[in-house]
């Protein structure tokens, strides 16, 4: 993070890594450490307040859409269900590709 944080406060920064920060030409670069220290401390507070995304486990999408259509394929949201454009959509192409 440290290195994102000397990129994005030193525009004259090319690379970054534990030798130093350097310029285009290989120049070593003068870092103003508050800068650098502010912007590692905004980019911790991103990364914490996404900490529920990490952490859901939902299905990936492709599996979570198979098991509505299971569902709705037997009938556990009743008969209606069939009719929406989501279920005669996927029901076409299930039915013209049938499993071998």
């Amino acid at each position: 993070m440290e290195q994102i944080a000397i990129l994005n406060t030193h525009s004259n920064v090319t690379r970054a890594g534990e030798d130093g920060a350097f310029d285009v030409d290989g120049n070593k670069v003068t870092l103003d450490q508050s800068l650098v220290d502010t912007e590692m401390t905004r980019l911790q507070a991103i990364y914490d307040s996404n900490q529920y995304q990490r952490d859901r486990n939902y299905a990936p999408t492709g599996d979570q859409l198979d098991m509505l259509w299971h569902s709705i394929d037997a009938g556990e949201f009743g008969d209606t269900a069939k009719q929406s454009e989501f279920y005669t959509a996927n029901k076409a192409v299930k039915d013209a590709n049938p499993k071998g």
